[in-house]
């Protein structure tokens, strides 16, 4: 297996673009957990926890604003691109989402002569998991729904940008991410976490907000420093160069066995499933959120910040099967897998440590 080697003092240099996002976030603390990368994080935010990490205000929307910062992508190697903008239609996040990598690509190509790779971080959604049944377990090499998808787009702008040069690119396509990130879009570990604390505050059973079938349909999670794991091992093996990989935890769950766990661990009773419009019926909690903040003196977040409801009303009410084939990772050579019951609960504890929600 042909491997990307340092030699001396060379060390690689990694731009995470997306870099407060639930996986953009791991990835920058995988990456400086192995000591062996200078990192540099691009997002809208600064970062609310500390980290060597080099981390740029930057608008990637805005192509002058990036290439105000050609100086600070000299000597790049790798670029881990994990930034979202998402919109009502899926037209507008073509040209959005497209406009997002090709500015930050374009920028390093100018400012580095060592770019290696490029790591897209695309999702189940190229699959057509976000409009309904679809074949599965999905693969790789599957064929495309019917356009708009801006991942084909950026993928397809990637085959072409970096035929004849000196750097590739590989796609991941993980699906439900889960770790910690806040004014996140998609993590549902968030969503659970809030809403337990919600129900516990209420004396509320803890009941599945979504319906019976997605209660029972088979479902699967990513969890966020696995996927953080796999972006580098994609960026450092040859093999990967214009390939396409499935990364989950490896297993398949459904919510009916996952549920009564969670509400063990929240020592809450679990009740039936009940169908909630989770958007609609969390617009008026912010009060008793902050609330739950200053009496038990939590991490300053607000409600909006800490869940993200319309991903969560969405992702709890999938009736159908939504499984991804891992085989190829394996066979290309990434073996790691996560049991997700674990992984719920250990993020659970983790968010209780860091006093994003209460104790028990």
């Amino acid at each position: 297996m042909a491997q990307n080697q340092q030699s001396g003092s060379t060390r690689n240099k990694a731009v995470v673009a997306g870099a407060l996002g639930v996986s953009g976030r791991a990835i920058v603390n995988h990456l400086v957990g192995l000591g062996a990368w200078d990192v540099v994080g691009l997002s809208r935010r600064r970062p609310d926890f500390p980290t060597p990490a080099r981390f740029l205000a930057v608008d990637l929307l805005d192509r002058a604003d990036v290439e105000r910062h050609l100086d600070e992508f000299r000597g790049t190697t790798h670029v881990f691109f994990t930034a979202l903008q998402m919109r009502p239609s899926p037209f507008e996040e073509v040209e959005l989402n497209l406009a997002l990598l090709r500015h930050i690509v374009e920028a390093v190509e100018r400012s580095s002569d060592r770019l290696r790779k490029v790591v897209l971080m695309e999702g189940a959604k190229y699959y057509g998991a976000h409009l309904g049944p679809y074949k599965t377990p999905a693969r790789e090499n599957d064929p495309r729904h019917l356009p708009p998808n801006f991942y084909y787009d950026q993928e397809d702008y990637l085959r072409a940008r970096s035929a004849g040069k000196g750097w590739s690119w590989t796609a991941l396509r993980p699906s439900c991410i889960c770790g910690f990130a806040v004014g996140n879009p998609m993590n549902m570990a968030t969503v659970i976490a809030v809403y337990a604390t919600l129900c516990r505050e209420l004396g509320l059973p803890f009941r599945y907000p979504g319906t019976a079938g997605a209660y029972r349909a088979i479902m699967e999670m990513t969890d966020s420093q696995l996927l953080a794991k796999a972006s580098v091992w994609a960026a450092e093996n040859d093999r990967c160069d214009g390939e396409a990989f499935n990364i989950t935890n490896g297993d398949f769950q459904r919510w009916e066995s996952l549920w009564p766990r969670l509400a063990e661990f929240f020592g809450l009773e679990c009740g039936t499933p009940l169908r909630l419009p989770l958007t609609q019926f969390m617009s008026d909690k912010e009060p008793l959120w902050r609330s739950i903040v200053a009496k038990h003196n939590l991490l300053d977040y607000s409600l909006g910040q800490a869940a993200a409801w319309p991903f969560a009303e969405a992702v709890f009410n999938i009736e159908y099967d939504v499984m991804s084939a891992t085989t190829k990772a394996r066979q290309f050579g990434f073996h790691e897998v996560v049991d997700t019951e674990a992984m719920l609960l250990r993020l659970m504890r983790d968010f209780q440590e860091m006093r994003f929600i209460p104790r028990g």
